[in-house]
């Protein structure tokens, strides 16, 4: 409880010199086949339908948003994912910066002595190398992971290539770690990966990926392709 009350106090710091400003609203919402967070599903391989909302303000770089996904995490976890997140975008000559902290919230999460619920603070650069390609990278970090395994650090390179309006490809490859030896089956850190393309039609995005780890033998961080379909208003 302790850090979502930290959580709320930096969002409202971050939001708070803006709320002057005109302030544009916008949605989404998807239907995935899995829904996979740094590789490891969190659906147990089964569909999510997630949605969610972003307010920024004027020009001012700053926004937040919520966004939401069903969850299965078996007996007695949490079947509800809700995110509220803050933060301010600015661009430093060519990069452009993304500062700011999520929280990760399971109102509906047994808890059992570990508590779920957890916030990370983030940085994320990009720049564009050329009118199709963007190179990024970006890093999360937390003084408490989930379950409570200390602090985390997470770690990702990413780039992105348009192909046409409708047409676009992505990939990332990151490296998650916690102050819990042996958490992640015998080690404290494990690399995740992802490659895909967007095809946008019919005012949706219709998006296939790849999506994988480097734990053996587990099937929650399984290599898996998953299949979504997004509507942004």
């Amino acid at each position: 409880m302790r850090n979502l009350l930290v959580f709320g106090a930096l969002v409202a710091a971050s939001a708070a010199p803006a709320f002057a400003q005109d302030v544009a609203i916008s949605g989404n919402v998807s239907l995935t086949t899995d829904y996979a967070f740094r590789g490891i599903t969190q659906s147990d391989g089964s569909p999510a339908v997630q949605g969610g909302f972003d307010a920024s303000f004027g020009s001012s770089g700053v926004y937040a948003g919520t966004w939401a996904s069903n969850i299965n995490f078996g007996t007695g976890g949490s079947n509800l994912e809700l995110d509220v997140y803050g933060g301010y975008k600015f661009a430093a000559g060519p990069v452009n910066i993304d500062v700011g902290v999520v929280g990760y919230l399971y109102p509906s999460a047994s808890d059992d002595g570990a508590e779920l619920d957890y916030y990370e603070g983030y940085v994320k650069p990009s720049i564009a190398l050329t009118p199709q390609f963007t190179l990024g990278g970006a890093l999360y970090y937390t003084p408490e992971f989930t379950g409570e395994l200390g602090d985390g650090f997470y770690y990702e390179v990413n780039g992105a290539y348009t192909v046409s309006p409708e047409l676009s490809f992505s990939g990332a490859v990151g490296l998650q770690t916690v102050d819990t030896a042996g958490v992640f089956f015998g080690d404290d850190q494990y690399a995740t990966y992802n490659v895909g393309g967007t095809y946008n039609a019919m005012g949706l995005g219709f998006d296939l990926r790849y999506v994988g780890t480097d734990v053996d033998n587990v099937t929650a961080f399984d290599d898996r392709v998953i299949f979504s379909i997004k509507k942004s208003m």
